[in-house]
Order: structure tokens, then C-alpha cells, then sequence
């Protein structure tokens, strides 16, 4: 009778350390703050919840150094009530850590780790609708040929960080846009292979131009910034990504495609906060939620004419409203 008591109250203790209000929150991320994309997006929502919640937050960088990846998530375990994590590289890492703290509550972002618990929760967003976005806004572009810097070819280009399941989710839901605009819009693309190198960026942006290509859609994180440099330089076109980077290339980054890290965060802290968590939780936002999606603003219609943003933003609340399907990379 005793051994049952005891259990009861080991399952009360624990389930009240997991909902309790957290004082300290960490962010662990497979590369490093200053990409001006996904990293520093993850940033701001931190920086929100120590400002709107009076929390103690840490950010542990481990600058792509698999070295780095087990002891930064056993320090955020052990210091942390809360460790949001992106884990590409170390999902494994990630589950041992997880089994090890039951009591903490991690929250791994932009992939799905299952552990055999049901500990982890993740935030999977659906970048195929942003993409599909990006995608409608070259089509639409490439056709354009009244466009400073446009041929008659019908050719796009994108530029990813590396060839992996999330970034083929991009490229795919990209394709599907562009051919909603015309089927005969061709797309290249070019998996550069890193995520921190803008000169490498740069080089395969200026490949992809010399091949007629008008606009890319930059996927690669800072890496990416080179592409946006390349644009302006060539005088051509690009599409940024995670962040609004429209003003980075004023008159040649046409649109980005926001994925909303930070106010994912947010969301997900306030389910916490307000006890309304369950481990193991996936959160799935897309286009809907407002978690991803098309930042128009000045520097957009700089570029392209009001009927033109109209009918972009005409197209993604058909998107929105379920008239228009956009097919899962991971279907």
C-alpha cells in the first residue's frame, strides 16, 4: 500500500514540475545567431517571452560543431525549465536528453523527433504553402518581360542551404506555384551545401543567372544572403526567406517567404503558461496560422504594380480558404 502512495505522489510531483510556470527558458540551435532568416526569427520570440513574461532565457549556439550538440542540450536540460531546440543533425541526441529530464518540457522546431515517451513536442509548419507562394510571385515575375531584367524564358532558380527533407519541401511547394501561374515555367535549383557561407551563396546565384534565370528564391539561411547580393548585382531578381529581408537588396528581393519561428515560440509558451501543454504535442502551422506566408510591404510594390500584387494576394487566400490545394512534399 505504501509503494502505491509513494508512486502517487512521485506522479503528482512530477506532473506539477511540468506545468508549473517556468522561470528559465533556453534555445539551443544547431548553428549560430546573425543569419538574419531562421535563427535570429527563434531569437526575437525568446527575447519576447523575457520581456513579456519577466523568464530567464539562455541561447546556446553550437555553430554547426557536432561536438557541440549533446553537452549544449544536457547544459539547457539541466539549467532550463523549457529548451526549445532546433535539432537538424542531432535528433537522437535530442531524444536521450529528453528521456533523461521527463520533468523539463523541450519543444524541437521545424522537424519531428518522437521519442518512445511521448516527452518532445514539435512545431512543423507547413512550408509548402509559403513556398507555393514564393513560387506564384516568380511565375508571375519570369512572365513579366516589361520587368527591368526579364527574358522570354520562362526559367526560375532556387538556392538551397542543403539537400534535406525540409528544403526539398520548399523547392517542391515553389514548383507547384510557378506551374499554377504557367505549367511551362521551368525550375533549377542548386543545393549549395552549407548554411553560413554567403560567398558560396553568391557563386551559385551568378551560375543560376547566367542561365537565364530571372528570379531566386534564396533557402539557405545566411548562405542565402549572397544570393540577394547577386541579384542586385547582376540586376536581376530574388525572393528572401524566414525573415523580411525585402530591404536587403532594395529593388531586387521582390517578396520573402516569412516562417514565423519566434511567434511560434510565442504560441507554444503560452500554451504552457496557461496549462494548456501536453508533452508530446505537434503543433502544425501553415498558412492559416499566419505561421507562414508572403511579406508584401514597400519594397514590393516598388517592383511590381498594384494589380499584380493583388492578384498574389487574391491567390493566397485561396490558398488560406482550402480553394486552392497545395500538395506535402511528405505526402
Amino acid at each position: 500500500m505504501k509503494k502505491y502512495v509513494f508512486i502517487f505522489i512521485l506522479v503528482v510531483i512530477l506532473s506539477f514540475t511540468i506545468f508549473a510556470a517556468p522561470k528559465k527558458v533556453a534555445y539551443v540551435i544547431n548553428g549560430s545567431l546573425g543569419d538574419q532568416s531562421f535563427y535570429d526569427s527563434g531569437y526575437e520570440g525568446i527575447q519576447n517571452l523575457k520581456n513579456n513574461y519577466g523568464v530567464e532565457t539562455r541561447v546556446i549556439e553550437c555553430n554547426f560543431d557536432p561536438s557541440l550538440y549533446y553537452p549544449s542540450l544536457m547544459n539547457a536540460a539541466r539549467w532550463a525549465d523549457v529548451v526549445f531546440v532546433i535539432s537538424y543533425g542531432f535528433e537522437e541526441e535530442l531524444k536521450t536528453v529528453a528521456e533523461m529530464f521527463p520533468n523539463k518540457i523541450f519543444i524541437n522546431i521545424d522537424t519531428v523527433v518522437e521519442d518512445s515517451r511521448g516527452i518532445i513536442s514539435n512545431v512543423d509548419y507547413i512550408e509548402e504553402e509559403g513556398a507555393f507562394m514564393t513560387g506564384v510571385v516568380a511565375g508571375l515575375v519570369t512572365t513579366m518581360t516589361e520587368l527591368p531584367g526579364i527574358n522570354p524564358d520562362k526559367l526560375i532558380g532556387a538556392v538551397g542551404g542543403d539537400d534535406d527533407i525540409v528544403i526539398r519541401s520548399f523547392v517542391y511547394g515553389y514548383e507547384q506555384g510557378a506551374k499554377y501561374v504557367d505549367p511551362e515555367i521551368q525550375v533549377k535549383t542548386i543545393y549549395v551545401g552549407t548554411w553560413d557561407d554567403p560567398v558560396k551563396g553568391k557563386q551559385a546565384a551568378l551560375q543560376l543567372y547566367s542561365q537565364g534565370v530571372d528570379i531566386i528564391f534564396q533557402i539557405a539561411s545566411l548562405t542565402g544572403v549572397g544570393v540577394l547580393q547577386a541579384a542586385q548585382e547582376v540586376g536581376k531578381y530574388a525572393i528572401g526567406v524566414d525573415t523580411n529581408q525585402n530591404s536587403l537588396a532594395p529593388g531586387h528581393v521582390i517578396t520573402s517567404d516569412l516562417k514565423e519561428v519566434g511567434k511560434s515560440i510565442e504560441v507554444v509558451f503560452k500554451d504552457i503558461v496557461e496549462e494548456n501543454y501536453k508533452p508530446g504535442t505537434l503543433y502544425r502551422f501553415g498558412l492559416k496560422e499566419g505561421a507562414v506566408g508572403l511579406a508584401i510591404d514597400e519594397y514590393t510594390y516598388q517592383i511590381l504594380p498594384v494589380e499584380t500584387v493583388n492578384k498574389i494576394l487574391e491567390i493566397q487566400q485561396g490558398v488560406i480558404e482550402g480553394k486552392i490545394q497545395v500538395k506535402e512534399y511528405r505526402e
